[in-house]
């Protein structure tokens, strides 16, 4: 099928050219169906959960990848097996190599090495930019026309790895860490308030970290300003808690890190992307001179659908807001350059 041609489905014509993005096929990887593929590579934690989400909201048939034998097909089993008890009917495998993974709508990498005792910034680095290096071309391999989504950390260098060895268009790699930071931030505000967490709206700015950026002037509750309902010192605490929301969790567990709530971010992006919902979300995503940043993956404001990322939303900042997000950009900088002198 050549650009400018056109899939017809029930008396419709449905144009396939999508001007200035990469084009992805309206077909399932069943060729006959419009069922969908969600590979899941890393069946740990956050990857495990990742799967049980997408197969629960029968989003997708699912295959679970991971290199130690074993665990991927019997969690894969498990969650398939968790079907006719939760109404979910959808096919969920799990493998050790990729070529069960063929054809996937969407990827979403998760692999990776948490951060041990003894273990520099720049060791953890270069050992996950190895692992989603390696993910990133096999997945490209037997599903050229996915849509990547990374969850491993450091998340904005690690879309930057994938994004530099796919070689897909900027709206095919995409970063989940603005959905799981603007929870953590709703989550705070609403438990401070005693209100519903669905009616606090939020927005989170910048790299996954210490360094991102709570946008408290743009967050309200039900459209009431937060500067309304809180004085400054109380939503200066509240952004220091969702900016530091992982570490709390880390605290706790002691031998783990957060896994529910990342996962529950992902599949809000793929649920937006398969069923092209064009959600507004904070994601990390590759700018070329939005909010003066370029060449770096940095979490704004953008729209999911289909193709990925549809549109960049560009906020205008006010001048200490502006300063915090390119403190933000900086210190994904320097990761980068650090995996550039080793590359």
């Amino acid at each position: 099928m050549v650009k400018g041609e056109v899939f017809k489905m029930e008396a419709q014509l449905i144009p396939l050219s999508l001007a200035g993005l990469d084009r992805r096929s309206a077909l399932s990887y069943l060729e006959n169906s419009m069922r969908k593929k969600v590979t899941v590579v890393g069946a740990g934690n956050v990857g495990a959960n990742c799967a049980l989400r997408i197969a629960g909201k029968e989003l997708a048939d699912v295959v679970l990848v991971d290199i130690v034998e074993g665990v991927p097909q019997g969690k894969g089993l498990d969650i398939l097996q968790s079907g006719p008890v939760e109404g979910y009917d959808v096919t969920v495998t799990g493998a050790n190599d990729y070529e069960a993974t063929a054809n996937s709508d969407i990827v979403v990498i998760t692999a990776g090495f948490p951060r041990k005792p003894g273990m520099s910034r720049d060791d953890l680095l270069l050992a996950n930019y190895e692992i989603v290096k390696t993910a990133t071309e096999q997945a490209v391999k037997h599903s050229p026309n996915s849509i990547l989504v990374l969850v491993t950390n450091p998340l904005d260098a690690m879309c930057w790895t994938a994004f530099q060895v796919s070689k897909f268009s900027k709206n095919r790699v995409i970063g989940m860490a603005g959905v799981l930071d603007t929870a953590r931030f709703r989550t705070f505000i609403a438990q401070e308030l005693g209100v519903s967490v669905s009616n606090v709206t939020a927005m989170v700015l910048g790299g996954h970290g210490d360094t991102m950026v709570p946008l408290g002037r743009l967050t309200s509750v039900s459209g009431i300003p937060l500067s309304e309902l809180l004085d400054q010192a109380t939503i200066d605490r509240l952004v220091d808690r969702a900016r530091n929301g992982g570490a709390e969790i880390v605290k706790y567990l002691k031998t783990g890190s957060a896994y529910y709530a990342p996962s529950a971010a992902a599949v809000e992006m793929v649920e937006s992307i398969l069923k092209d919902k064009k959600k507004v979300l904070p994601c990390a995503a590759y700018l070329e001179g939005e909010y003066g940043i370029n060449d770096l993956f940095v979490g704004v404001p953008v729209k999911l659908g289909s193709r990925g990322i549809e549109k960049i939303y560009e906020i205008k900042l006010q001048p200490e807001e502006k300063a915090a997000l390119d403190k933000s950009a900086a210190a994904v900088k320097e990761l980068i350059d650090v995996m550039k002198s080793k590359m």
